[in-house]
């Protein structure tokens, strides 16, 4: 995790009450590269088609020209693929896929969002691993 994430976290931890007006200056083409690496290499491509082979050959413009989408406002959500797979009992389960950049983006947000708010719920986690084992040991 970077100084900047683990920043965030400190911050939220401090102050649970705490408000983030701004942290879009945390999405750098540096962690999105990062984040890109992350993403499964085998995963369908999206309404665009495009694969994570076909996007890394030319990853570092591509992460450029997004983030600059990004910055400027332009960027928007593609519309979701959607692909249907028979289930046992005959029906079909919807399965909606999005774009390559998408999930790339989404990634992104996550990590920054986890750092905030991940600091509401360690306690809490930590705590009910405590009480779980404390149980099975009666």
């Amino acid at each position: 995790m970077s100084t900047e994430i683990d920043r965030l976290s400190e911050l939220a931890k401090e102050d649970p009450k705490r408000r983030f007006f701004s942290i879009a200056h945390l999405i750098t083409p540096e962690r999105m590269y990062a984040a890109f690496l992350r993403l499964r290499k085998d995963a369908s491509g999206g309404v665009d088609g495009v694969t994570y082979e076909q996007y890394e050959k030319d990853a570092a413009r591509n992460i450029r020209e997004l983030h600059r989408r990004l910055k400027d406002g332009k960027y928007r959500a593609q519309p979701l693929r959607r692909v249907y797979f028979p289930k046992e009992n005959g029906k079909q389960r919807p399965i909606s896929i999005p774009s390559l950049e998408d999930k790339l983006v989404q990634k992104v947000v996550v990590e920054i969002l986890n750092a905030i708010y991940e600091q509401d719920f360690i306690d809490c986690c930590v705590l009910q691993k405590y009480t779980d084992k404390e149980v099975m040991m009666t």
